[in-house]
């Protein structure tokens, strides 16, 4: 997809977006690579490039975040590429890709594109709660549900612990929940460290921080550390 012509009319933002998509339909048809790749092959890249984002992010790098941002949004169209030459019914393109965020966006903000009042961001997050708890109750048939539901359980067990807690407290759960009696060892299970740990993340919320970023922060200062021990005096 060639760029307007000088002088010609503005483009309307995305514009490049198309050019992606194309040049994402050559690569899969004429690169032995990319034509060989599956959704369960391309799955190490597309945590690997949230996490390169990630460190952009954390490091103030803003030209690296927009390289990086660049590479988790190839992984997007590269999952929906390969999803659209399934011919089984369960295939999907990127523009049902996008149609079905599109629409979940639109329905999740009445106050925008319907005629819902709010207060503030306050009843937003709440408002946004609710109607995904409705959808959650409508795509499980009548069979009962969580709020818990949908939460992806192999993320890393700081993240799943805020996360959980996060849902939890928006439902209503009682604060002792988290309490746990520590097991005999201190070990594995329900208490010992790992309840300790758990309470570490409920402080952290309280604070308005998120632990997996604080632990991190944290890693990194000790990795610098230990790269200055390793250096010497200077």
């Amino acid at each position: 997809m060639t760029s307007p012509a000088a002088g010609s009319e503005q483009p309307v933002p995305g514009w490049r977006l198309l050019e992606l998509v194309q040049v994402m339909d050559t690569l899969r048809v004429r690169c032995p690579w990319d034509a060989r790749q599956t959704h369960a092959s391309l799955a190490p890249h597309l945590l690997e490039e949230t996490y390169e984002a990630l460190d952009a992010l954390t490091a103030g790098d803003q030209a690296a975040l927009c390289e990086e941002l660049g590479d988790v949004l190839l992984q997007v169209m590269f999952h929906a590429r390969v999803a659209q030459e399934r011919t089984d019914g369960t295939g999907y393109d990127i523009d049902d890709v996008a149609e079905g965020i599109t629409a979940k966006l639109t329905r999740r903000h009445p106050h925008v594109f319907g005629d819902a009042d709010v207060s503030g961001p306050d009843e937003v997050k709440l408002n946004w709660d609710a109607i995904k708890a409705a959808e959650r109750a409508a795509a499980s048939g009548g069979q009962a549900v969580s709020a818990l539901d949908g939460i992806p359980l192999g993320q890393p067990a700081l993240s799943l612990a805020a996360q959980l807690l996060r849902r939890a407290g928006r439902a209503g759960a009682p604060a002792e929940l988290v309490a746990a009696d520590a097991g005999p060892d201190g070990g594995h299970g329900a208490g010992g460290l790992g309840a300790e740990l758990l309470a570490l993340v409920v402080r952290a919320q309280a604070q308005g921080l998120d632990p997996e970023l604080e632990l991190r922060a944290a890693a990194l200062a000790y990795a610098d550390r230990v790269r200055a021990w390793e250096a010497g005096p200077t």
